[in-house]
């Protein structure tokens, strides 16, 4: 049949553009599947080994434009029913940490993007934009140090470890550690007759292999071996480095655990410990510090995460109750000292509150 004569109704070419849709999916998942970088399957599941199946997902995955979102799932049950209620966070739910990687380069394609939520919890979430912020800081520092051919090179390190072989003993000859020593005049080795019937004297290998040990330890922390910054350049424990594992994503879990309990004890602009000498704040709020409270009040820096702690309701009765209370003491005097200064505003020039 000559071509020229052929036709189609619009009821054919619609069904034969949804055969190709059809067709065009099956090829877009199946090169999805194709070019999703294996480090990124391996750090998935091993979130999975120390978590559980539900703490991680792949919720989106693009693959005609090389994107891939994985949320972690943070639990959160640990805090307290008062502070959850506090920090208006839903202690049932999971904080869903969402990254936003490049599915064929992972580690070594661009910086991801993160975001910070819960399920049910979507606005007015302020408290998610803290720890965005705060792993938004420590993803930019990690991602300096990181690639897949570095952490599947650490990977295959540790696991060489344990095999059998005496790879473990290279492992330890390597740091110094239960390593021959060499003969020198200055450290003379002590024969074992001689040390027969010698009870008391030290021996000067133990010694040594106890010193190049230890001096090990000292000079090369388990992060630093690890290639990343020594947890002496952290302020404090709850911002140290997790060192355990090799998986980036593990690593982020790790992390986001540490700083969920504390996240009342750092300023919300700089992450820096409040300066306060008896105890921590109940909410997240702006240090005293110049610069962050200029950012906060004049550029707006952080003004979702810590904007309820200055306008909440129960911020101004509890102001009202203490000012009524101070009010009420035969202290005042002291108390007020300085005066608040507030201007009426009907008249520039008069106070609106009088201390007589």
């Amino acid at each position: 049949k000559d071509i020229k004569g052929q036709y189609w109704t619009d009821d054919d070419s619609d069904g034969d553009n949804d055969s190709e849709e059809f067709l065009y999916g099956i090829q877009g998942s199946c090169a999805a599947d194709l070019y999703r970088h294996p480090q990124l399957d391996a750090d998935i599941e091993a979130v999975k080994e120390n978590y559980s199946e539900t703490s991680v997902f792949v919720s989106r995955e693009y693959g005609t434009i090389d994107d891939v979102d994985i949320d972690l799932h943070v639990n959160i049950s640990f805090l307290d029913e008062e502070v959850a209620t506090a920090w208006k966070v839903v202690r049932s739910e999971p904080i869903v940490t969402r990254m936003r990687f490049s599915l064929s380069q992972y580690l070594d394609g661009p910086e991801p993007s993160i975001e910070v939520f819960q399920p049910s919890n979507k606005e007015g979430f302020g408290l998610g934009l803290q720890l965005k912020k705060i792993l938004g800081m420590f993803t930019s520092q990690q991602w300096k140090h990181l690639s897949n051919d570095f952490l599947k090179t650490q990977q295959e390190k540790r696991h060489s470890w344990f095999k059998a072989g005496g790879t473990i003993k290279k492992f330890r000859t390597g740091l110094g550690i239960f390593s021959p020593i060499p003969k020198s005049p200055s450290f003379p080795i002590i024969q074992d007759s001689m040390l027969k019937g010698k009870t008391g004297v030290p021996d000067l290998r133990v010694n040594r292999i106890m010193n190049r040990s230890i001096s090990c330890t000292m000079k090369a922390p388990k992060t630093e071996l690890l290639g990343y910054p020594p947890t002496s350049q952290v302020s404090s424990h709850q911002k140290r480095i997790p060192g355990r594992t090799y998986f980036f994503l593990a690593k982020i879990m790790k992390y986001a655990e540490q700083r969920i309990p504390t996240l009342n004890e750092y300023c919300v602009v700089c992450d820096e410990q409040h300066v306060f000498q008896n105890g921590s704040m109940l909410k997240p709020a702006v240090c005293t510090r110049e610069l962050c409270v200029f950012s906060f009040y004049t550029l707006g820096v952080m003004s979702g995460a810590a904007e309820e702690v200055a306008t909440g309701a129960e911020v101004v009765d509890l102001l009202v109750a203490m000012c009524r209370a101070a009010l009420e003491s035969p202290r005042k005097s002291i108390i007020f000292e300085p005066y608040p200064s507030v201007v009426d505003p009907n008249d520039p020039k008069t106070l609106a509150f009088n201390p007589k």
